[in-house]
């Protein structure tokens, strides 16, 4: 790295599908804010958002929302927060505090939240500059690396799981074993659920048990809503699966009053037959991330189970072949940037 008194390494989306590598010089962070010197952070499908413009984006942009490392300045008006801290920050780069929705205490919902690697440049960088009130505090015993995809994949599934009917004991159901899957299977696991795994092919079935899962269902050789009422029907099924006719399919397989979670989002319109939700009273949600609460709520239950992602991680040289391998869903199953390397 350079002097960092004076510039840093950071990957910036230029144009729609590039990615660049360059040096930008250090800001102070402004009141309210506090700057990041990055040691990790997580490529994630929510960054095609930037990389893509599949959101409203001004280019240049520096992308990433699974950030993870230290405080190195803190600007004025900061209280909670010193330099040497070891914070995080996830998509929602915080709350104003002042919005009707943030005084009624719903902090997802903030009217005035920046995306964090699409409002404001993110963590493909060595330093990133963030609101205080979007902050996560990050558990010494967890490994940036290992914390860096936790804050939006470990999130997205622990808050639905956790936000959701089921009690420990109830049958839930996982739909996909991909970034997201992959950990909403641990997270159902280590919270008390009986946990069926739901994915294409045979050849995901010993993964499916490794991850915590008490039964597979290959959902190309048997109908899976059906296995799932052979079951005695789920109490919840989580779509991590980036399909909606994967997630639609499964709505018989809920028991009387259950719900479908989806958390995936898939191009095509969700379609659910009437009949589904009102002969039985089934149910339909969707859950998006958290707060910072939540992500030290993910991040402190998933250091006691010991649940951690997969991960393959590069250096920030890499980011371009690191975004296309995640873009190309070749990932297994999720990928860091390692600033250090």
């Amino acid at each position: 790295m350079n002097d960092p008194q004076e510039q840093y390494r950071a990957v910036q989306a230029t144009a729609p599908g590039e990615l660049v590598l360059t040096e930008l010089p250090l800001r102070e962070p402004p009141p309210g804010h506090v700057r990041i010197r990055v040691e990790a952070c997580g490529v994630c499908h929510s960054d095609g958002a930037t990389v893509d413009a599949l959101f409203p984006v001004e280019y240049p942009r520096v992308p990433g929302h699974e950030a993870v490392g230290r405080i190195d300045a803190v600007g004025e008006g900061v209280e909670d927060w010193s330099k040497s801290d070891r914070v995080g920050v996830g998509w929602l780069g915080g709350q104003c505090n002042h919005c009707a929705h943030c005084r009624r205490g719903d902090f997802v919902n903030c009217e005035n939240q920046p995306v964090t690697g699409l409002d404001v440049d993110g963590g493909y960088a060595e330093e990133m500059i963030a609101r205080e009130t979007g902050l996560v505090r990050i558990p010494a015993e967890l490994e940036s690396v290992a914390a860096a995809p936790l804050l939006c994949a470990g999130l997205t599934t622990f808050n639905a799981l956790r936000d959701s009917p089921a009690r420990p004991g109830d049958l839930v159901a996982i739909i996909g074993l991909g970034g997201l899957g992959h950990l909403a299977v641990q997270h159902a696991r280590h919270m008390g659920f009986r946990v069926v795994a739901i994915a294409r092919g045979p050849e995901k079935r010993d993964l499916a048990k490794e991850l915590g899962a008490h039964r597979y269902i290959d959902s190309v050789a048997t109908d899976p809503a059906a296995e799932l009422l052979a079951l005695g029907g789920a109490t919840v099924i989580v779509g991590t699966a980036a399909s909606s006719e994967a997630s639609a399919h499964l709505v018989p397989g809920l028991a009387p009053g259950g719900t479908l979670v989806v958390v995936g989002i898939g191009a095509e319109p969700l379609e659910i037959s009437a009949a589904d939700l009102v002969f039985g009273g089934r149910h339909l949600g969707g859950s998006l991330t958290g707060s910072p609460a939540d992500g030290e709520d993910t991040l402190d239950f998933s250091t006691l189970q010991g649940i951690r992602a997969r991960t393959e991680v590069f250096g920030l040289s890499e980011a371009s072949h690191a975004y296309a391998r995640m873009a190309a869903n070749e990932a297994r199953f999720r990928i860091v940037l390692d600033t250090s390397r």
